[in-house]
């Protein structure tokens, strides 16, 4: 039965009181800043949003589990985890199985914030995750955009909340300590917000209508489990959210983990190592459910797949048993990768991380496999093998997944300690439709790859087998300086009209680029190559070496000579990468 759970602002004073709690089974806060936004808009639009599902848990039975807060101040790097309450004994509980994401969203809205990644900025960049707040536009017109939207909110930063031109943005959490009527009226009379009758009167009736949905209209309803078996509550929870796509299998893998394991918080373990996997190197950009599922390959459980069958109680004991050694085995294989110049934006694809994890598990997880000389044709075998997967177009590692990943790792199983066994899991790969030879086109395709490509590091990296990519960061650079292929500095520079959009199209391609240690490529910026060269290499065999390791050939002056140059490099590169990936 369905019963009503008072206005917004009530639920929130719950939320901050801890009497609404998330169960170690609910999974994290996913939501982004515009289904929020959209949220809100729905509720001033007057428009349902949806029942929640509460567990009732008596205080006797409270100090059973454990709980999680409600995520207040968002920041996708430094704060993206529900915090951890621990447990609460003797207290009347009330767990949210479901509404999770729509009570965070008005909990970040009314009374916290959001940091979230920029496009374009890397992970570890100081102005990367701007803190921004949820805002509503007092002045926007009373109008439906081309996706039912009425109202005009957004997360902004706090320098742009107040007067700006035609736009008034209130802080959203303002309108929680705000009373209705004149206290309103003294917000919007504010000499500094200027506003004419016409727009006072728009202002004051957004603002009203936001006062009502969030302190007056009771807008909350839900439906209440009085049961107290953990087993019962669980099995309602997978039934409520495995239906469709909100909650994937691998949320529900951790829920049941969580729930199950006796020593170990899971919740917090796998979240714990996936934050300290993503502060390696510059980051892979690894998730909860590559952790998960390596977990599963990892300890010989049946199938590696999501699936129901596999949330038994005793795989959770098995995952549980064997999570220091999981832990150690992800770490190591990391590092390796790292080690070999990936980064999140050129990996590509994750899963490839795992049969290589699966064979330093079985050989003991050694802490000195990234660096020490016993390990080096293991290594190289790793290297080839992995970069070759990700240069495939076709992709390897998208449909079929879970069954290549078992038969790989019964290839790694039965190989023993003879050594990472490259030839034969290519063999595997190959009867699955997974081949990593390459055709002629493809390594056309390949010596045509332009820079926005991810796969482009990892041929640059194959080209540049030279290169300590473990120790120093290497930037794609452009060996004609991408500044100098605009059409007017083209035309400047003596070439021919018909020829500039093909100088254009071929500045961004493989022959026009190669892997440049950082300060060398800040250093180097837009300077014309033979120029740059005969500086950094004023012996003339020191230059001959160094354009040879990069199969740059003859280097011409200016860039008249840049067209041939590019097509005697490109036809250097399609050998190159013919002898390598067909070879390894």
């Amino acid at each position: 039965m369905y019963q009503q759970g008072g206005t917004i602002k009530q639920a929130l004073d719950k939320i901050v009181s801890n009497e609404y709690v998330l169960p170690a089974i609910q999974r994290e806060f996913v939501w982004s800043p515009d289904q929020i936004c959209r949220l809100f808009d729905s509720v001033m639009q007057g428009y349902p949003f949806g029942e929640f599902l509460f567990w009732r848990i008596k205080p006797e039975r409270s100090a059973d589990y454990r709980y999680y807060g409600f995520v207040l101040d968002y920041h996708q790097k430094n704060n993206p985890h529900c915090p951890d309450l621990g447990e609460l004994p003797n207290r009347q509980i009330t767990a949210v199985l479901d509404g999770q994401q729509r009570l965070t969203a008005f909990n970040i809205g009314l009374r916290g914030s959001m940091a979230v990644k920029l496009p374009y900025k890397w992970w570890n960049s100081s102005d990367a995750f701007p803190q921004r707040f949820l805002a509503l536009d007092l002045l926007a017109p009373d109008e439906r955009d081309e996706e039912g939207s009425r109202f005009a909110f957004d997360f902004v930063k706090e320098a742009q909340l107040g007067r700006h031109e035609d736009q008034l943005w209130l802080r959203v959490s303002d309108i929680v300590g705000m009373s209705s009527g004149p206290s309103m009226l003294l917000w919007l009379s504010d000499s500094e917000h200027g506003l004419n009758k016409q727009e006072l009167n728009r202002a004051y009736g957004a603002l009203d209508r936001l006062h009502r949905v969030v302190h007056t209209e009771p807008t909350v309803t839900y439906y209440e489990e009085l049961n107290q078996d953990i087993e019962h509550v669980l099995s309602i929870f997978i039934r409520r959210n495995s239906g469709g796509t909100a909650l994937s299998y691998s949320d529900l893998l951790l829920s049941i983990a969580t729930s199950q394991w006796t020593t170990l918080d899971a919740r917090k373990e796998v979240h714990r190592l996936v934050d300290d996997l993503n502060q390696i190197g510059a980051g892979l950009g690894l998730t909860k459910d590559l952790v998960l599922k390596a977990g599963l390959m990892l300890t010989d459980i049946a199938s590696v797949g999501f699936q129901v069958r596999n949330f038994t109680q005793s795989n959770m004991e098995i995952l549980e048993q064997n999570w220091q050694k999981i832990r150690d085995a992800l770490i190591e294989t990391v590092q390796i990768v790292t080690g070999f110049g990936f980064n999140a934006n050129n990996i590509r694809a994750t899963s490839a991380l795992l049969p290589i994890a699966y064979y330093v598990y079985r050989i003991g997880s050694p802490t000195n496999f990234d660096t020490h000389s016993s390990y080096k044709s293991d290594r190289k075998l790793i290297r080839a093998w992995l970069t070759k997967s990700i240069l495939k177009a076709s992709g390897i590692w998208g449909s079929g997944l879970d069954t290549l990943l078992t038969a790989l790792r019964e290839v790694i199983r039965k190989a023993g300690e003879q050594g990472f066994p490259a030839a034969e899991m290519r063999r595997v790969m190959a009867q699955r439709g997974k081949s990593l030879e390459f055709s002629a086109e493809e390594i056309e395709d390949l010596a045509d790859m332009r820079i926005e490509d991810r796969r482009t590091f990892g041929l640059l990296a194959l080209l540049s087998p030279f290169i300590d990519l473990q120790h120093h960061q290497f930037h794609i650079d452009h060996i004609f300086p991408k500044s100098r292929f605009t059409r007017k500095r083209l035309e400047d520079a003596g070439i021919a009209t018909e020829e500039v959009d093909m100088f254009m199209d071929c500045a961004d391609r493989i022959a026009n680029l190669q892997l440049l240690d950082g300060p060398n490529n800040l250093e180097k910026q837009a300077a014309l190559p033979a120029e740059w060269i005969k500086a950094q290499y004023p012996a003339e065999e020191a230059r001959r070496h160094y354009c040879d390791r990069y199969l740059l050939g003859h280097v011409p002056s200016g860039m008249i000579g840049f067209r041939e140059f590019y097509e005697a490099r490109r036809t250097r590169l399609q050998d190159r990468i013919s002898e390598l990936v067909n070879s390894m």
